[in-house]
C-alpha cells in the first residue's frame, strides 16, 4: 500500500489535517502525519513536533515556552530539512503533501528540498501565486493556491484540500518505472542567443546514446543544473552559457550565485565550458533598468526582457572568475572558445558585436587558465556555428570516454 506523509501544524490546524488524512484514507492509501507545530498536536502524530526539532537539536519545550514565532519556525525547518529525507530513506512514505501559510509552508519545504527529484511533493500555500522560489528552490515541490487562507473548513477549502489528495495520490499510485535502457545524462546550458548551439549540440550527442537535459540560464536553471551535478545525477557537463555570472557580476535579475561553475570541477564530473552570452546582462522591461545603466548599450530583447552589452572592464573580471572556478577543477575539464562571438547578438554587425570586449574575455581566460588542469580550444566562429557545437560535444564525450 502507498503512503502519503501529511506533514504540518497539526496545533493550529489539527481539524483541517484530519480531514485530508480521512481523504487520503478513503481513497485507500496510508497517511503517516508528522506535526511541524509549536504546540501540542490536536491528534497523536505518527512523528511528534519533539523528534523534529530534536533531528536539529533543539528542545521543542525550550522553543514553546519562549513563544517566539521567528525562532520557533527556524528550528522547526532546520528539524524538518534534517528529518525527512531521513524518513523517506527509510521508507515511512511514498509522497508528501502539506498546507499552510507563510510560516507553514517555509518549514515543511524545507524538509520537501532534501528529497530526491521525482518524490512527488505537493505544498497547498497562501504564497503560491507569489514568489515561490525561496520555498522550492531547485527542486520539483510542487505549489498548489490555497485561494482561500488554509486555516478551517468551508466549501472552497475543502474543495481545494480535496484536489490535491487526489493529485499526490495520482503521483504516487501511478509512478512511472525507471527505463530499462538507461543512458548516460549530459547535462546542457542554453540561452536564446544560444540556441542553435545547444541544439546541434544535442542532436549529436543524441545520436551517440546520451540523454540531454537542457537547462535555461536564467539564475534558477544553473543552480538546479549545479544541484543536480552535486547529487550524483549527471555523467558530463556541457556548459556553453554561462550568462548567469553577468548577473552575478553586475547586478542582473539572473543570476544563479556566487557557487556557479563549481559542482563539475568539485565532483569530478567531465565539463566542456564555454562564453556563452557573457555579451549580456538581463533585466526585466525597458523601464526597470537601473538608473546608472540607462546610458548603456540596451537591447529590448522582448516587452519583458532588457539586455545590456557587458563592458570591456566588465569582461576582464569575467574572465577571471571563470578561470578562478575552473582551475579549482578535480576532474576533466576543457574550455572552448568561440573567437567570432560569444552569441547571437555578438557577430557582425549585431547590436552588441564588440571586438574590444571579446579580445579582453579572451586574453584574460588565456592569461589564467591553469593548462595543467583545463584544456584550452579556440574556433574561428561563432558559439552558434555548427563546427563549433559538434567541436565542443565531442570533446565532452571524449572526456567522459576517458573517465570511466
Amino acid at each position: 500500500m502507498k503512503t502519503i506523509a501529511i506533514a504540518g501544524t497539526f496545533d493550529s490546524k489539527g481539524k483541517e489535517f484530519l480531514y485530508v488524512k480521512s481523504v487520503i484514507e478513503g481513497l485507500g492509501l496510508k497517511a503517516f502525519t508528522i506535526h511541524s507545530g509549536v504546540f501540542e498536536p490536536m491528534f497523536t502524530p505518527d512523528v511528534s513536533n519533539e523528534e523534529v526539532a530534536a533531528a536539529a537539536g533543539f528542545d521543542i519545550h525550550e522553543i514553546a515556552a519562549k513563544k517566539d514565532r521567528a525562532i520557533g519556525t527556524e528550528a522547526l525547518a532546520k528539524g524538518m530539512e534534517q528529518i525527512i529525507p531521513k524518513l523517506y530513506a527509510e521508507g515511512k512514505f511514498d509522497g508528501i503533501l502539506s498546507f499552510g501559510g507563510t510560516g507553514g509552508t517555509s518549514i515543511v519545504t524545507a524538509g520537501m528540498r532534501g528529497l530526491p527529484i521525482g518524490v512527488p511533493k505537493l505544498m497547498v500555500s497562501t504564497v503560491a501565486s507569489g514568489n515561490t522560489a525561496p520555498y522550492v528552490g531547485t527542486s520539483d515541490i510542487m505549489m498548489f493556491p490555497s485561494i482561500v487562507d488554509v486555516s478551517g473548513l468551508n466549501s472552497f477549502s475543502i474543495k481545494i484540500f480535496t484536489n490535491a489528495v487526489h493529485a499526490i495520490a495520482g503521483m504516487v499510485q501511478f509512478e512511472s518505472a525507471p527505463p530499462q535502457d538507461k543512458k548516460p545524462l549530459i547535462a546542457a546550458t542554453m540561452f536564446g542567443v544560444t540556441t542553435p548551439s545547444v541544439d546541434f549540440a544535442r542532436e549529436y550527442l543524441e545520436e551517440q546514446g546520451y540523454e540531454v537535459l537542457v537547462f535555461h540560464a536564467t539564475g534558477t536553471g544553473g543552480q538546479t543544473m549545479e544541484s543536480l551535478v552535486e547529487s550524483g545525477f549527471i555523467d558530463g557537463v556541457l556548459d556553453l552559457t554561462t550568462t548567469e555570472w553577468c548577473d552575478e557580476l553586475v547586478g542582473g535579475v539572473l543570476a544563479a550565485g556566487p557557487q556557479r561553475l563549481e559542482a563539475a570541477g568539485r565532483c569530478k564530473v567531465p565539463q566542456v565550458v564555454s562564453t556563452g552570452a557573457l555579451d549580456m546582462v538581463n533585466f526585466g522591461p525597458y523601464d526597470t533598468v537601473p538608473e546608472p545603466f540607462k546610458h548603456r548599450n540596451l537591447y529590448k530583447h522582448n516587452p519583458s526582457v532588457t539586455l545590456m552589452r557587458t563592458t570591456v572592464e566588465e569582461n576582464r573580471q569575467l574572465g577571471e572568475i571563470i578561470a578562478d572556478k575552473l582551475n579549482q577543477t578535480e576532474g576533466p575539464t576543457a574550455l572552448i572558445l568561440p573567437l567570432k562571438g560569444v552569441s547571437m547578438l555578438d557577430v557582425a554587425g549585431a547590436p552588441f558585436s564588440g571586438m574590444e570586449e571579446d579580445e579582453m574575455l579572451f586574453n584574460t581566460l588565456r592569461q589564467n587558465i591553469d593548462r595543467r588542469k583545463v584544456e584550452l580550444i579556440e574556433l574561428d566562429t561563432d558559439i552558434n556555428d555548427q563546427r563549433f557545437a559538434v567541436t565542443a560535444a565531442k570533446k565532452l564525450v571524449e572526456l567522459m570516454e576517458q573517465n570511466k
